[in-house]
C-alpha cells in the first residue's frame, strides 16, 4: 500500500442507499471512479407488495405512512443479484450505506439468534420474514405523531429546550414520537421488541449478520440524542418510553467499523471474509459526504421525493426549524438541514395538472413565463408539510402594486386558481422562495457561495436557472443525481482507510487535488448572473419576504404547531 490517503490497487467499494421508492448501489474503484452502479424500483420490481411510491397509505389514521420492512430485505437480495454479474464482489473491500432517514424497524424478542445464523442455501426473505414485532416501519412522509410530539416536548421543557438538546425540536417523522406512539397504542408490539433499528443501522445488521449500532449523525434524527455529547439523552428517553435504552444499542461514529460481512454473504454472494461494513448513515449526511461538501459558505440541495437544504457549520446552533446533525465525515463538526415534505411529487402532481403529464411542457412554460411570475405566489401542499407545518391544500395569491419594490406596501389577493404555465412556475418559485427564506431564517449563508444541486430534479436545467435567480448565486451539479449511494461508496473508502490508519483521517485525503479525476467532481451549471440578475435579485427578496409573511399567517390560521 502506498502513502497516506491511497487505497489499495483493484480494490472496489460498495455503497447502498435504501430510499423511499428504491435501494440503489454505486460501486467506486480505488481511484474513486464509478465502476458499476444498480437499482430496484421498489413499486415496478417488487409489485407484491402493492406500495405506491415504496409506501402505504393508512387510510384510517390520517397522515399514517409505512413501508413493509421485508420489502428491504427482499430488495438487498435482489439487487445482490443484479449487481452480480457486473463486479467480482470478493474484490469489495468496505461496505457502507444510506437510508432514508427517521424510518425504524422493530425486531422481535429472539430474532438475534436468526440474523447471526443465517444459512446461505436460503433465501434472507424466508429467514427474517418473521424476526419482527411489526411488519410496518413507519417512515419520514408520516405525520400522525403530533400529540406525542408536544408530549415529549412539554416533558423536557419545552419545543426550544428539546432543540438544545437534540438538534431539532420535535418532529412527527422523527423516530422518538414514532416510537411513543407504538408504545402507547401498541404496547405488546414495543414490549415484544427487543432491538430498534433505523432504517441505516438495519441494513447494516442485515449484512453483518448482528444488531450493528446506529450512527451519530443519523441518530440525531431521532429526537433521542444529546447532539452535543453523542449519546442518548437520559432525559427523552424516559419522556418517550420506559426501559428505551436497552432497545436501541450504542452509538457509533459514522465512519466506524460496523463489523466484517456476514458468512452469508461470504458463500452466497462471494464477498470476501474480511470485507469491512462501515457504519450506514441518512440518505441527507451521505449526500453531504458524496457531494463533498466541506466549505461553510456553500449550500446543498436535494430535489428528490422530499427536498432538501443542507450545509456544515462548525458548531451547533439549534433553533425552532430546521435540524443540526454531527458532521458524518468530520468528527467535531455539524450538518445544518431544512427538509420539505412535498418535492418531486408535488411537482409530478402540477405537471400532471398542467403540462399534460410532459417535462417538455412543464419546461417549456417555466421558460416562457417571465421571472417573478407577475406576483404570483403558491403554497403547494400535496401531503402535510414539515417546513411550514400546514396541512393538505393549495394557496394562490396575486401581490399587487408589486413594482413597486418595498415590501412594506404590498397588498395580495387569495385567487381560486393560475393559468397552466403560471401554475408551472408559481410551484417551482413558490419551493425555491420558502427554501431561501427558511435557510436565511436559520442561519445559512445568504448568498451562498454556491449552491451543488442533487437529487432527480437537478437534471432540470430550467429548475436549476431559477434556484440561481433566486439565491443569486452559481449552482453546480454533480456528474451523478443519486449521491447518497455514491456518498455511501465514498464513506466505505473512508471508514476502510480510517481502520487501516488506525484512527480517523480527514475525508479529503482521498481526493485531495485529484478531484476533477475521480466521479465526484461538480461542474458549473448556472452562473451567479450580472447587473440584471442583481436586480431580479432584490425584487424575489422582496417576494420572497412577502411569501414568508403569508405563511406565518397560514400557519397562524391552520398550522399545526
Amino acid at each position: 500500500m502506498a502513502g497516506r490517503g491511497s487505497l489499495p490497487e483493484g480494490s472496489l467499494f460498495l455503497g447502498f442507499d435504501s430510499s423511499t421508492q428504491s435501494l440503489k448501489a454505486t460501486v467506486l474503484n480505488n481511484e474513486l471512479v464509478i465502476v458499476a452502479s444498480e437499482f430496484v424500483n421498489f413499486d415496478s420490481e417488487l409489485p407484491h407488495y402493492k406500495t405506491e411510491g415504496g409506501v402505504y397509505r393508512d387510510p384510517t389514521d390520517d397522515g399514517h405512512i409505512f413501508s413493509p420492512t421485508i420489502m428491504w430485505v427482499e430488495a438487498l437480495e435482489l439487487l445482490l443479484k443484479k449487481l452480480k454479474p457486473k463486479i467480482n464482489f470478493s474484490k469489495v473491500v468496505a461496505v457502507s450505506g444510506s437510508g432514508q432517514q427517521h424510518g425504524s424497524v422493530y425486531w422481535k424478542k429472539g430474532s438475534h439468534a436468526v440474523l447471526s445464523s443465517l444459512n446461505p442455501s436460503k433465501s434472507l426473505l424466508l429467514q427474517l420474514k418473521d424476526a419482527f414485532s411489526t411488519m410496518d416501519s413507519p417512515i419520514w412522509m408520516d405525520s400522525s405523531t403530533t400529540k406525542q410530539c408536544r408530549e415529549i416536548e412539554n416533558a423536557v421543557g419545552g419545543a426550544l429546550e428539546l432543540a438544545k438538546l437534540t438538534g431539532s425540536r420535535a418532529y412527527e417523522r422523527f423516530t422518538g414520537p414514532q416510537i411513543r406512539k407504538i408504545y402507547q397504542t401498541k404496547p405488546a408490539i414495543y414490549e415484544d421488541t427487543e432491538r430498534i433499528s433505523l432504517v441505516s443501522s438495519f441494513m447494516a445488521s442485515i449484512l453483518v449478520g448482528s444488531y450493528a449500532g446506529i450512527d451519530e449523525t443519523d441518530g440525531a434524527g431521532m429526537n433521542l440524542m444529546d447532539v452535543n455529547q453523542r449519546t442518548w439523552s437520559k432525559t427523552v428517553l424516559e419522556a418517550t418510553a420506559p426501559g428505551l435504552e436497552a432497545k436501541l444499542g450504542n452509538l457509533a461514529p459514522a465512519y466506524s467499523v460496523a463489523g466484517q460481512i456476514a458468512p452469508y454473504f461470504v458463500e452466497r454472494f462471494l464477498f470476501d471474509k474480511n470485507c469491512l461494513v462501515i457504519q450506514w448513515s441518512g440518505d441527507n449526511p451521505n449526500s453531504l459526504a458524496g457531494l463533498t461538501l466541506n466549505t461553510p459558505g456553500d449550500l446543498a440541495i436535494s430535489l428528490g421525493t422530499s427536498d432538501t437544504v443542507f450545509g456544515i457549520t462548525a458548531e451547533a446552533k439549534p433553533s425552532l426549524e430546521g435540524h443540526v446533525f454531527p458532521n458524518p465525515v468530520e468528527p467535531n463538526g455539524y450538518m445544518v438541514m431544512l427538509c420539505y415534505k412535498n418535492g418531486s411529487l408535488t411537482r409530478e402532481d402540477v405537471r400532471n395538472r398542467c403540462a399534460e403529464k410532459s417535462w417538455d411542457v412543464f419546461n417549456n412554460y417555466l421558460e416562457k413565463t417571465p421571472p417573478l411570475n407577475g406576483g404570483k405566489l403558491g403554497f403547494y401542499y400535496k401531503d402535510h408539510e414539515i417546513l411550514p407545518p400546514l396541512p393538505v391544500g393549495f394557496h394562490r395569491y396575486i401581490v399587487e402594486n408589486f413594482n413597486d419594490v418595498s415590501s412594506d406596501n404590498l397588498m395580495e389577493r387569495e385567487v381560486d386558481e393560475f393559468d397552466p404555465p403560471s401554475e408551472v412556475r408559481a410551484i417551482i418559485e413558490g419551493q425555491m422562495l420558502s427554501m431561501r427564506g427558511h435557510a436565511e431564517r436559520f442561519g445559512m449563508p445568504n448568498p451562498p457561495n454556491r449552491i451543488i444541486a442533487t437529487g432527480g430534479a437537478s437534471s432540470n436545467e430550467s429548475i436549476l436557472k431559477s434556484i440561481a435567480q433566486i439565491f443569486g448565486c452559481p449552482v453546480l451539479t454533480v456528474q451523478r443525481p443519486d449521491s447518497a449511494s455514491l456518498g455511501a461508496a465514498l464513506r466505505a473508502a473512508h471508514g476502510w482507510l480510517c481502520n487501516a490508519e488506525g484512527s480517523f483521517v480527514p475525508i479529503s485525503c482521498l481526493y485531495k487535488g485529484n478531484l476533477e479525476k475521480t466521479s465526484l467532481g461538480s461542474k458549473l451549471a448556472v452562473p451567479a448572473g450580472d447587473e440584471e440578475d442583481r436586480e431580479l435579485l432584490s425584487k424575489y427578496t422582496v417576494l420572497m419576504r412577502k411569501r414568508m409573511e403569508i405563511e406565518r399567517r397560514l400557519v397562524e390560521k391552520i398550522g399545526r404547531a
